[in-house]
């Protein structure tokens, strides 16, 4: 047809994903525990901010974000008020996707002792 483009009904050969992969749509996202301090465990900050503090695991940057979950959606799970659906975000400074989960609320400075205890003496391993 005289008019036409050339290039309207090819299709594309370019792929954006490895063909050569075992499973080329499968990504892995890492995952960090969050903490979320209310009450007693939280005296060191201005009380209306409510947020969840992690460690990225690309670069070691401590970071925050807002909380989105109420309080009454955690469930007493190993000792702790966890949420265990987690969350996404994106480390502020490497700009790296990650998913915090579980988020643990600490709510006095016994439970920090013992989270700290539980959780950041002992190396984590995410598979």
């Amino acid at each position: 047809m005289a008019g036409t483009s050339q290039g309207v009904g090819a299709a594309s050969n370019r792929v954006d994903v490895d063909l050569q992969e075992e499973n080329p749509m499968d990504r892995h996202i890492p995952e960090v525990i969050g903490v979320r301090r209310t009450g007693w465990a939280a005296l060191d900050r201005d009380p209306q901010q409510d947020t969840v503090e992690f460690n990225c695991p690309h670069c070691g940057a401590q970071s925050q974000k807002k909380a989105r979950r109420e309080r009454s959606e955690y469930r007493f799970t190993d000792g702790f008020l966890q949420d265990l659906q987690g969350e996404g975000t994106q480390c502020h400074q490497c700009k790296q996707s990650l998913r915090i989960v579980p988020i643990v609320l600490l709510h006095d400075q016994a439970e920090m002792h013992r989270f700290e205890a539980m959780f950041l003496a002992a190396p984590s391993e995410v598979a």
